[in-house]
């Protein structure tokens, strides 16, 4: 989907980013040792599309951030594999495969970059409960979390409870030595 710059929207474009590793993935040697770089590349390129799902879904913008931040681990940990490929020279001799672990690699950079601008972002925009540049905002008819909870008078409010004097005094008997 585009958006009205022309530009592909960040699920389509990790959806896309996830393909082209399953792509990558199906067309590797199939000896152990790169079978299991393979496996490990597979894991981590697919679920970058999925944090970033789950960041769009988030209820606060630190859950927003640290969905956006596990995107981001998996990212790293893509290109990892992607270098690792490339310098063992587990790549199969087919025509095409070298270029496509480069723009796959260039790709993740891409994506990176994308991902460090939306957490910085979200992060300097303070106790929103809802980025609203990223993801939609609640509906007008549904209470954000924080009107909810100044919504409610401070005297209704529940306060911890704090210990009383009697059990810091037994927590801090001493056993007599035997």
């Amino acid at each position: 989907m585009k958006d009205e710059g022309g530009r592909i929207d960040l699920t389509t474009r990790t959806r896309r980013f996830a393909i082209a590793v399953i792509r990558l993935y199906a067309g590797l040697c199939k000896t152990p040792q790169v079978q299991i770089i393979g496996k490990q590349l597979l894991r981590a390129g697919t679920s970058v599309g999925a944090h970033y799902r789950e960041a769009t879904r988030a209820r606060s913008t630190v859950e927003f951030v640290s969905k956006l931040n596990g995107g981001r681990q998996e990212l790293e940990e893509t290109m990892y594999w992607l270098e690792l490929l490339e310098e063992s020279g587990g790549i199969s001799a087919q025509a095409g495969t070298g270029q496509v672990i480069t723009s796959l690699h260039a790709e993740a950079n891409e994506l990176m970059a994308i991902l460090t601008v939306c957490v910085r972002n979200a992060k300097n925009r303070g106790d929103d409960p809802q980025p609203s540049s990223f993801v939609p905002r609640f509906p007008s008819f549904i209470p954000r979390p924080s009107s909810l909870r100044q919504s409610i008078p401070p005297a209704r409010r529940r306060r911890p409870a704090r210990p009383s004097a009697a059990a810091d005094a037994s927590s801090t008997r001493r056993i007599p030595p035997e």
